[in-house]
């Protein structure tokens, strides 16, 4: 084998030892569940915010009658 194959072969191995791209995809994952637990408590909470507006909003209205 000549130097630049040597060379070659030597970056290709190189590259599929390289983890840093797995990394990155794991921490794309660790946002994207983050992202669907803040998004299901906001939804459950904003549920509860409006009964519970509806409900002062209705005492309101009766108490003035």
């Amino acid at each position: 084998m000549s130097f630049t194959t040597q060379s070659k072969m030597k970056s290709v191995r190189e590259f599929f030892c390289d983890e840093s791209g797995a990394t990155a995809i794991e921490y794309g994952l660790i946002a994207a569940g983050i992202s669907v637990a803040i998004i299901t408590v906001v939804n459950t909470v904003g549920a509860d915010l409006v009964n519970t507006f509806t409900k002062v909003s209705t005492q309101l209205n009766n108490a003035g009658k």
